[in-house]
């Protein structure tokens, strides 16, 4: 954090070398240097409670929606049938929170690899998990996300990679061996999916990924959604199963799902899953020179 001339703190996050955003600060309610990173929360009039991971932006409570509920509901309500979900990182607590809402799931592991995230959220950030962490249905597993997925005997439906950007802790969450292990842990017909950055600005995280992912998955691409934190375009989410049918279905059988699930969503709804597929241009002739 930085001062200005006026009293006001303000929060400086830049993800470019020419420009980024800020944040005032009208409260700061929490700092710590865990193992893994350095922490911090502060109020924001605007955006509510905002957490920042390294000095990166994290989630905002304003928004935190849009983002978790593209991550969970696209790939469940494609399989269609999922009973067990793995979620790596997602400490704060939301990506639980929307599988939780999903009542055919009968189990839902999360790996986190710093325990001083999950507590700190649930003290700080309690909307996000909205009591998610009290569910039967959930474990917490404090681990490294690589040597889980590629050392456990369970097999997930579907697999949800809520990762940082690929530097410091996150950087392992975006590599093949990472990949691999997803793979080998999931069953016949699951579904993997990722945080993949803002692809305006970070191509080459899109790029890399779709490459590692095609090793060992049939079906890649990504989805997309616009989220007003994670600045400088509409942030990209990897997809990766052996059944392209998931993205196929048909508009009626998904409505069909969504309404049966008796979910109420802010920002997800069957045809913003169906257009979320669509991707501008310059991406698709990024992802075609690579081929």
């Amino acid at each position: 954090m930085s001062r200005n001339s006026s009293p006001k703190e303000i929060w400086y996050e830049t993800l470019h070398a020419h420009f980024g955003q800020y944040f005032s600060v009208d409260k700061e309610l929490y700092r710590e240097k865990t193992e893994h990173q350095d922490l911090v929360i502060f109020e924001n009039a605007a955006l509510g409670r905002v957490m920042a991971l390294d000095g990166v932006v994290q989630t905002t409570e304003r928004d935190e929606f849009i983002y978790h509920e593209m991550l969970t509901h696209v790939p469940l309500l494609a399989h269609g049938d999922a009973k067990k979900v793995l979620i790596i990182g997602g400490g704060d607590g939301g990506m639980l929170r929307e599988v939780c809402r999903h009542k055919g799931v009968e189990s839902v592991t999360m790996v986190e690899i710093d325990a001083g995230v999950v507590e700190f959220c649930r003290q700080y950030l309690p909307n996000h998990n909205a009591g998610a962490y009290d569910d039967a249905r959930f474990n917490l597993v404090i681990e490294d996300g690589v040597n889980f997925v590629n050392q456990t005997s369970e097999t997930f439906d579907v697999i949800i990679s809520d990762c940082t950007d690929p530097i410091g802790p996150g950087e392992s969450l975006f590599t093949s061996a990472f990949y691999e292990g997803c793979a080998r842990c999931l069953k016949p017909g699951g579904i993997f999916v990722a945080q993949n950055g803002v692809c305006f600005l970070q191509q080459d995280e899109a790029v890399n990924s779709h490459t590692k992912l095609s090793h060992y998955f049939s079906d890649v691409s990504f989805y997309q959604a616009a989220i007003p934190t994670y600045y400088g375009g509409i942030m990209t989410f990897a997809w990766a199963t052996n059944n392209p049918a998931y993205r196929q279905i048909d508009s009626q059988t998904l409505q069909a799902r969504f309404d049966a699930a008796g979910i109420t969503c802010r920002y997800y709804n069957p045809a913003i899953h169906h257009g979320s597929f669509a991707l501008p241009q310059y991406l698709l002739n990024a992802l075609s020179a690579t081929r």
